[in-house]
This record gives structure tokens, C-alpha cells and sequence, in this order.
């Protein structure tokens, strides 16, 4: 059993193929391709933390998305996830939704948007919202961004994700 990370998906939002330049030609075209990638990485018995801005589809949609996904599914509340409550994001198939940071292992913060984190602070920020904004790296020392733009539209698996802070700790 695995852990993974991934934030930003925004299952059928037409906005964010123009806003963040994503390679698909239609909104379905993303939600196929990014149920597959997740599907390819992760099995029935690993965890995936998404880290917010899940779906903008209805009810229904998100349910049949969530059924298709595999894995247990945890919820980080982002932006766009705020106007369901955490109770009836678990009814459409999260084992767990919360509008807050987890923290994960007792070092992993897991957010949508990015905490303040120093090198001096015995944490590191696994986060997603920024999508692909430059102003943000994709990882640093204390750090990891798992919006979608930044992780090839699949979930990160917890080895890639130590990898790439330990990358960064060794430029350091």
C-alpha cells in the first residue's frame, strides 16, 4: 500500500484547459485522460491525498468520477471544494474531507494553497494551487507542489515526492 499526492484536477472545468494552458482539446478529453494517468499509478489499496480543487461537475458526476478512481480517496478542501460541505464530499466517495491541513507522518503538511515553511522548521509543505505559476517551484528543501500542471496530470507517489525534496536538501 502506497501513498500519493496530487491537487487541482478540476474534473470538468472548461475555464482551467484556457487558464492554465493544459494540452487537452475539451474538458472531456482532460477528465478521461487524468482518470487514466491516476489509474496508472496508483492500485485498489493505496491512499491519494488530493489537496484540493477537485471537480467542478455536479453531485452525480463526481460521484461516477470518484467511483472510477482507484485507491482510497482523502480530501483536502481547496478554493473550489468550499461550496460542498466535508460531510457530502465523503458521501460522493471520499473516506475522508476536511477543510483544513493534515499532517501526515508528522512531517508532511498537506494544504491546497502553500504554508510559510523554513529550513529551521521540522516540516515540509506538500501543497497544490498555484497550478503552473512560475513564482513557485515545483519543489524546494521544505516543499513539494503537486497541482496536476506539475506532476504530468497524475497523482505523485510518496517515493517521487521524497525524491524531490531530497534533490533540493542536497542543492542546499
Amino acid at each position: 500500500m502506497s501513498a500519493f499526492f496530487i491537487a487541482d484536477t478540476h474534473f470538468g472545468d472548461g475555464n482551467i484547459l484556457r487558464y492554465e494552458n493544459r494540452p487537452f482539446a475539451t474538458v472531456e478529453e482532460m477528465d478521461q485522460e487524468l482518470i487514466r494517468r491516476w489509474n496508472e499509478k496508483v492500485g485498489e489499496g493505496d491512499t491519494v491525498f488530493h489537496l484540493g480543487d477537485f471537480s467542478a461537475r455536479g453531485e452525480e458526476e463526481d460521484r461516477a468520477i470518484l467511483a472510477r478512481l482507484r485507491g482510497r480517496k482523502v480530501l483536502v478542501l481547496g478554493n473550489h471544494d468550499r461550496h460542498r460541505a466535508p460531510a457530502q464530499w465523503r458521501s460522493l466517495g471520499f473516506e475522508e474531507a476536511v477543510p483544513w491541513p493534515l499532517v501526515w507522518e508528522g512531517f508532511f503538511l498537506l494544504s491546497h494553497e502553500p504554508l510559510y515553511i523554513n529550513r529551521n522548521m521540522p516540516y515540509a509543505n506538500v501543497f497544490g494551487h498555484v497550478h503552473g505559476n512560475p513564482a513557485y517551484r515545483d519543489a524546494s528543501a521544505r516543499s513539494v507542489c503537486v497541482s496536476v500542471e506539475r506532476t504530468g496530470f497524475a497523482p505523485l507517489s510518496f517515493e517521487e515526492l521524497r525524491e524531490r525534496l531530497g534533490q533540493e536538501n542536497e542543492s542546499v
